[in-house]
């Protein structure tokens, strides 16, 4: 085993630790450290990140049901939308985004920097509402119609579908404002959305690229190893001050793919 990949099972522990610690922002930092360090292709980097967060978004499920902070109702009623738009785009949206989109004057504008580009502002976004101070406050629960259920997760699912993202740091706040359930409860619930949408839409890959099972096996291992270390050590360590430090630094790592991408 070269040293690279020793740093990638590193990484995998560390994206594992952040999932535990603050309850999302796998995919934020898995798509980088697959692209940048160890080298893969964007669209094979996007597919193994839906599966480890998607894998390792049951173990927070299980631990939050325990909890009792999951509503199964709205959970699934996201997520048959949701998962719709993320398999068809991971089946035939991305494949079919040509490798070569546009040529300006000596810039080439390419499949790959596209959707790492798209990733960044996504990043930006997520780092945003990280960093943002104010106090979260719970909302009395109220059923919307389903057609706006049906319309917002296929919407989300598109976004995650293609950036290949668990998307829990937009499934929180969705349903909070539109599904109007608590905050904790929210959080809960956005796991059971982040797992089934995922693994369906790591399923759309698997049809279309060669997946290497034992690195992706064994990095989705030592990352569940991270979340179980980091739910534990997030009883001792502040979760605000936690993430609105990880914010900073999803904010620095979307400049940075901004920069080697377009500079």
């Amino acid at each position: 085993m070269d040293t690279t990949h020793v740093l990638g099972y590193i990484g995998a522990l560390i994206v594992g630790l952040v999932l535990g610690l603050i309850g999302g922002g796998g995919s934020i930092l898995t798509v980088p450290l697959l692209v940048y360090l160890l080298g893969y292709n964007p669209v094979v980097a996007t597919a193994y990140s839906l599966f480890v967060v998607g894998t390792s978004s049951m173990v927070g499920t299980y631990q939050k049901f325990r909890e009792g902070l999951v509503d199964f109702r709205v959970g699934l009623a996201f997520s048959f939308p949701s998962f719709m738009a993320v398999y068809l785009s991971r089946r035939y949206l991305v494949p079919f985004i040509p490798e070569q989109i546009a040529v300006l004057d000596n810039f080439t504008i390419t499949k790959n920097m596209v959707i790492m580009v798209f990733f960044a502002m996504i990043m930006f976004l997520a780092s945003f509402s990280m960093i943002k101070n104010g106090k979260e406050k719970d909302t009395l629960e109220t059923k919307q119609p389903y057609i706006k259920t049906f319309f917002q997760g296929l919407a989300i699912g598109t976004i995650t579908g293609i950036i290949g993202a668990g998307g829990g740091f937009l499934y929180v706040p969705a349903l909070v404002i539109w599904a109007n359930i608590p905050m904790k409860k929210a959080v809960g619930t956005s796991l059971i959305i982040v797992t089934i949408n995922s693994l369906i839409g790591f399923l759309g890959d698997v049809q279309t690229l060669t997946i290497d099972w034992f690195f992706l096996l064994v990095f989705t291992f030592i990352a569940i190893i991270g979340i179980i270390l980091g739910v534990f050590l997030s009883q001792f360590i502040s979760g605000n001050k936690l993430k609105k430090s990880f914010g900073y630094f999803v904010l620095l790592m979307a400049v940075y793919i901004i920069y080697k991408e377009l500079i």
